[in-house]
Parts: C-alpha cells; structure tokens; sequence
C-alpha cells in the first residue's frame, strides 16, 4: 500500500510553506510495510492538477491527503468539499488569475472528501492540535488540488481515498505579524499520527 501526501512551494512573500515543510521528511519512510510519498506541487491553477493526476497513474495510492497553507486560519481545517470553480483576485505563481472558470468542464459542481473527516479530527485533536472541519476549500489553488485529485480518482477508476488539510502559518512565519499560528514541529507529529490512523483504517 502506498500514501501520497502534497505539499505546495512558496508563494506570495513567503519564505516558507508549512504545507511542504511538515511533510517533506517523510518522503521514502515505510511505515509497517506501507510507503510514504512526499511531492511538492506548484502554486499554480494550470499545472497542477496534471501532475496529480500523474501522481496518482503513478503512486497508485490507497490515500491521498494534500496540504495547503490558509494564512490567518487559526487552526489546521480539514476540508469537507472541493468545488468545480477557480476564481482569484490574486495570480498564481504563473502570474495567472482566473475569473469563474470552471477546473474541468466534465466535472460536477462538487466533490466530497472521501476520507473520514470527523475522524481525521479526532486524530488531530488527540495530538493536541487544534483542529476542525472546513466547509470551504476557498477557490484559489488549494481548491483545485483538492478537485483535481478527486476527479482523477474517479476517471482513473483508482481505489483512492482523498483528503484536503488546510494548516496554519508556522509560528516561524509570524514574528513579525499579528495572525495566529502553530508551532511547525506540532504539525508534524499531527500528521504521523494521521499516517500511522490511515495504515490502521487499511487492516479493518
């Protein structure tokens, strides 16, 4: 059994992006006999949702889990749906900004997640994360991953379970702002904690 987590590059004027810094040290790990993989995807509308799809032909993973920063959320929201909308006031990394535009014009207006969120949530919150359900991915690129890998599920006829983790700044990215935050280190214990709750979901 494979697990694939995504994570996305810096973007804006940030330095860092705790939705690649918390996973990419798993990348390679085995945990009891499944194997962890660790990408980092582009903040872009365009390119993007190919490469999860040829993440997921590839990996052919049991679960998907993709992260996103949501700067000024002050707790790590694990997303309820996924819509079939880009619509931005602000460009990618591609210098792109889509006005309503559909992601893929076969697609139906929403997705729901197709891991256990309620539980996902207690998972979190047992590792003293702050933690609830979002139900709004927003419409910037976070969303469209998070379509993206539902759809290419679907179309591929994959067994893949997919999920959207919204994080909070690190508090390393914060020094100098009033906007809440979580301690890098914490999130990273959330989300081994989740892979090793995702293995055991497997041998039920």
């Amino acid at each position: 059994m494979n697990i694939l987590l995504t994570g996305f590059e810096k973007f804006g004027k940030e330095k860092m992006n705790p939705s690649w810094d918390a996973i990419k040290d798993l990348d390679g790990a085995v945990i009891n006999n499944v194997r962890i993989f660790c990408r980092q995807l582009p903040v872009s509308f365009k390119r993007a949702p190919t490469i999860v799809k040829e993440l997921l032909r590839s990996i052919r993973p049991r679960f998907y889990i993709a992260f996103g920063l949501a700067g000024g959320r002050n707790t790590v929201t694990v997303e309820r749906v996924a819509i079939n909308i880009m619509d931005s006031t602000k460009p990618d990394n591609d210098n792109y900004t889509p006005k309503d535009e559909t992601i893929f014009e076969d697609g139906p207006a929403a997705y729901f997640a197709t891991v256990p969120i309620k539980d996902i949530i207690k998972v979190l919150r047992g590792k003293r994360i702050p933690a609830i359900i979002s139900n709004s991915a927003g419409t910037y690129v976070c969303n469209t991953v998070f379509y993206s890998g539902l759809y290419y599920a679907n179309k591929l006829g994959l067994e893949t379970k997919v999920g959207f983790i919204h994080l909070p700044y690190d508090t390393a990215q914060v020094l100098d702002k009033d906007k809440p935050s979580l301690p890098l280190s914490l999130i990273k214990n959330g989300i081994v904690e989740l892979i090793n709750f995702l293995i055991e979901m497997k041998n039920r």
